[in-house]
């Protein structure tokens, strides 16, 4: 019998109720958003826009210390790391609610028969990389 806690009772949450259950889905949610912003600031250039701001500052012909060009820049990464990081939680969402629901033996056959030994070959291959190339590979 395939674990289906979220189908049948939705699980550890059946003791929960009221604002106890309103929390608990909260706190997924803002951890989902939380988890967004962190993947955007650091690995999706965060507060980067697609085209530098020295470009496009050589291009109109003003300084980058200029003071409106600097608050423009402010805004425009502020509004560059939400635009990510809201991409990043609707990519989350449309996953959760479009893919079907993965058992846990799945899981486990995906982890042990398919991750584990594409993780060992990259360890083995970056370590005889290192090994063998080392002004190449830092080492």
């Amino acid at each position: 019998m395939p674990e289906a806690e979220e189908e049948l009772v939705a699980g550890y949450q059946t003791e929960y109720s009221g604002i106890k259950f309103a929390l608990f889905y909260l706190s997924s949610y803002v951890n989902l958003v939380l988890s967004a912003l962190f993947v955007s600031v650091l690995y999706l250039g965060g507060w980067n826009f697609l085209v530098p701001v020295e470009w496009i500052a050589s291009a109109i012909g003003v300084s980058e210390t200029t003071p409106w060009l600097q608050v423009i820049t402010g805004a425009l990464g502020i509004v560059m790391t939400l635009f990510k990081a809201y991409l990043l939680v609707f990519l989350a969402i449309l996953l959760r609610w479009t893919v079907p629901r993965v058992r846990i033996d799945q899981l486990l056959d995906l982890g042990w028969k398919f991750l584990l030994p594409i993780a060992l070959v990259n360890l083995l291959l970056t370590a005889a990389l290192k090994l063998s190339f080392p002004d190449f590979f830092g080492g």
